[in-house]
């Protein structure tokens, strides 16, 4: 195994070391954020840094990278309050990853790349129609980090639309079988495999395995 240190990784070009650092974290969810400019315009954006902050209140957040870099999505959620975070399918991960491109404001992603908007129960911001896994947001706070002028959007989860044959009697959902996407780096994509699940870890019982 090779070490690399600090300097080493800090002189190499800065694609090289986006690629090497973004991928050191390992692979992590991606999903579609779905939002509505302040003309009515639907904006849709990729982000793989969605991360579960606890259950209740059931709070999810993601980061937003500086607001020169990725202006709309957290524009559009200040003024609007509300957003939805859509899992991703293979069959479109390159419609995607396409998201990413830096559209001039009020022009809709959904339809540059080529997938539906989906406005339900009243909701104020776009869901993917495409997604097997859906949920809604309501925004908590944004919370700045100063140290490289990105923000953790914290929001609460109001409503989710899950297909019932991937939840569990226990509540679990199956991701595996929703084959919901999941991300390595900054471009590369994958499908989760199940192992195994365990039973909640006492220090004096030992591990049941629940299985898939």
């Amino acid at each position: 195994m090779k070490h690399y240190s600090l300097e080493e990784i800090q002189g190499w070009s800065r694609f090289y070391r986006a690629n090497f650092v973004n991928s050191l974290s390992g692979f992590k969810p991606v999903s579609l954020i779905g939002t509505t400019h302040k003309s009515g315009e639907f904006n849709l954006a990729i982000f793989s840094n969605i991360v579960h902050l606890g259950a209740d209140p059931t709070l999810i957040g993601f980061i937003n990278r500086p607001r020169e870099a990725a202006p709309h999505t957290l524009a559009n959620i200040e003024q609007n309050l509300f957003y939805t975070i859509n899992h991703i399918s293979p069959e479109y991960i390159d419609k995607a990853h396409q998201t990413s491109a830096k559209y001039p404001e009020g022009v809709s992603e959904f339809e540059m790349v080529g997938l539906t908007p989906e406005i339900k129960i009243d909701f104020k911001a776009p869901f993917v129609k495409e997604s097997m896994v859906q949920y809604a947001m309501e925004l908590v706070e944004v919370v700045s980090i100063k140290h490289n002028n990105t923000f953790l959007v914290v929001g609460k989860m109001i409503h989710a639309f899950v297909e019932p044959s991937y939840v569990g009697e226990d509540g679990f959902i199956d991701l595996v079988k929703a084959q919901s996407v999941v991300s390595l780096g900054l471009d590369g994509y994958g499908e989760a495999t199940a192992l195994q699940r365990f039973s909640y870890a006492k220090p004096d019982q030992p591990l049941t395995e629940l299985g898939f």
